[in-house]
């Protein structure tokens, strides 16, 4: 097929390297402007824009879909399909018009549970089973379109939002390919609206550790802000980054130190306790809990959160 292409991050990019090994004529990859990143701020290509450019594929970065020159480069491309996978941008309706056969989206959780920005980390987060990829036809709404596809994907107890994603990635790549090689097959299936759960942007205060909530709902919450936000609590004062940690047995007030050993520091939860393996003190590199314990000491009772 010919296909458009929108995405930007690394879970996009993975998507289109698939598309083009498949040997699909990819007439036009969308991605977003070039942002600063980095310690120095500098502009950046995102992972999409950096996988068309290594496929010599023709880039368009439009910071808007709205405008009639916009529309217009898009209508020029002539496309059978649109593939959009966390592209960024709002797909207005005379975009998600202009392929021969509609635009389709990738999506990171089996709808309808998890529309929305963050359906990694909610999912993490909520404790689920498994996850999955939608292919779904796009529709005006926030990911209600018709599902052509769905692709299960278990949550490992072991998984951070990183790993999942990075499963996801793999699945959704595909779950894309084999969905345009069947689309003559593939029968829409409404979205019931009545089990839809939303997956709500995350942002760093509520990656805050309330120690009063249970400890596995805390060591849920450590792997689903890895890598961003990262979960975190304050010692001191200070903010203390949370990169791994595990529910374990244990009793006291909330937030106090039970103990600390060569491996892990044992903090108390409103149930049961947190075993911190690996944290980052502000200003400081991630460490061990033994590295961190190398150059201060820390006694039971000693508390944590605000």
């Amino acid at each position: 097929m010919r296909i458009l292409f929108a995405g930007t991050p690394p879970f996009a990019a993975s998507a289109l390297d698939a598309l083009a090994a498949a040997g699909h004529d990819i007439a036009l990859v969308l991605t977003q402007p070039d942002r600063p990143a980095g310690r120095g701020m500098k502009l950046t290509p995102s992972a999409v824009k950096q996988a068309a450019l290594a496929r010599n594929l023709p880039v368009y970065q439009p910071a808007s879909l709205k405008t009639p020159e916009a529309q217009a480069e898009l209508a020029a491309a002539n496309a059978d399909v649109m593939v959009v996978a966390a592209y960024g941008l709002i797909l207005p309706q005379a975009v998600l018009g202009l392929p021969r056969f509609g635009c389709l989206n990738i999506h990171a959780s089996l709808l309808p549970r998890w529309r929305g920005a963050a359906p990694i980390q909610r999912a993490i987060l909520a404790g689920d089973p498994e996850t999955g990829i939608t292919i779904m036809q796009m529709d005006a709404g926030l990911d209600t379109g018709a599902m052509l596809t769905k692709t299960p994907v278990p949550i490992r107890d072991t998984d951070t939002a990183a790993s999942l994603h990075d499963t996801l990635a793999a699945a959704g790549a595909r779950a894309i390919v084999a969905a345009l090689a069947n689309y003559a097959t593939l029968v829409p299936q409404a979205q019931d609206d009545r089990e839809a759960t939303y997956a709500a942007k995350l942002s760093k205060d509520e990656a805050q550790l309330d120690w009063h909530q249970p400890a596995d709902v805390l060591a849920r919450a450590v792997r689903a802000y890895n890598p961003a936000p990262g979960a975190w609590t304050l010692l001191d004062g200070a903010p203390l980054k949370v990169w791994s940690a595990e529910a374990v047995a244990g009793a006291g007030n909330p937030g106090e130190l039970l103990r600390a050993d060569a491996e892990q520091l044992v903090v108390a939860c409103g149930e049961g306790a947190l075993a911190l393996h690996e944290i980052q003190p502000a200003g400081s590199k991630r460490m061990s809990a033994a590295a961190f314990l190398a150059g201060r000491s820390l006694s039971p009772g000693t508390r944590f959160g605000a």
